[in-house]
């Protein structure tokens, strides 16, 4: 059994889910805009999962995220940004990355690697990987919106960003994202 109050150095020991009392968005928006990204967040009710974010969701224009954290046998750890709506191949997305089978991570190791807790996965999260660990894996169908919907480092805000600007705020963060489409892994 993983220790659930493991710490990354600088980051403190890792807080419950639901606690947000160290403002997690504070230094991600004070870097959207020193970058001169612009962006509009909403504030709403918890969510954990895409099903409950469903009712928040519904008027909000633009390809609504589900984030997923996972890493392979040798220890590379790979987010995977998609559409919520969208059936994920899992098991497939290993070969399309050309590395070993990918299985979900823990809480601990996700708030060593991302800062964030379990419920508050996001795109942006891979601005507190700064040593570079973390592969980003972008659906090629949340790709096609013009605006990507992403928790900011919260599950009870969505942070609304152009597709231009989250690319650039990728590559600002030392990340390349990799696109996939995962219409085509299902198929083969």
């Amino acid at each position: 059994m993983t220790d659930q109050s493991a710490s990354a150095p600088g980051r403190g020991p890792m807080p419950a889910p639901d606690d947000f009392s160290r403002a997690p968005e504070a230094p991600l928006f004070a870097l959207l805009d020193q970058l001169g990204i612009r962006t509009t967040t909403i504030t709403h009710p918890m969510v954990f999962t895409v099903a409950e974010s469903q009712n928040v969701k519904a008027h909000l224009p633009g390809g609504h995220t589900k984030n997923l954290f996972m890493k392979d046998k040798s220890g590379q750890l790979v987010l995977v940004c998609a559409l919520g709506s969208s059936t994920l191949p899992l098991n497939q997305l290993h070969r399309a990355l050309g590395c070993q089978r990918l299985s979900f991570t823990d809480a601990p190791l996700l708030w060593d690697a991302l800062g964030v807790t379990p419920g508050s996965v996001t795109g942006f999260a891979v601005m507190n990987d700064t040593a570079g660990r973390v592969r980003l894996v972008a659906e090629e169908a949340l790709l096609a919106h013009d605006i990507l919907n992403f928790h900011p480092l919260r599950c009870d805000m969505t942070t609304a960003i152009s597709r231009a600007d989250f690319l650039g705020f990728a590559v600002a963060t030392g990340h390349t994202v990799t696109p996939v489409d995962f219409t085509k892994l299902a198929a083969g």
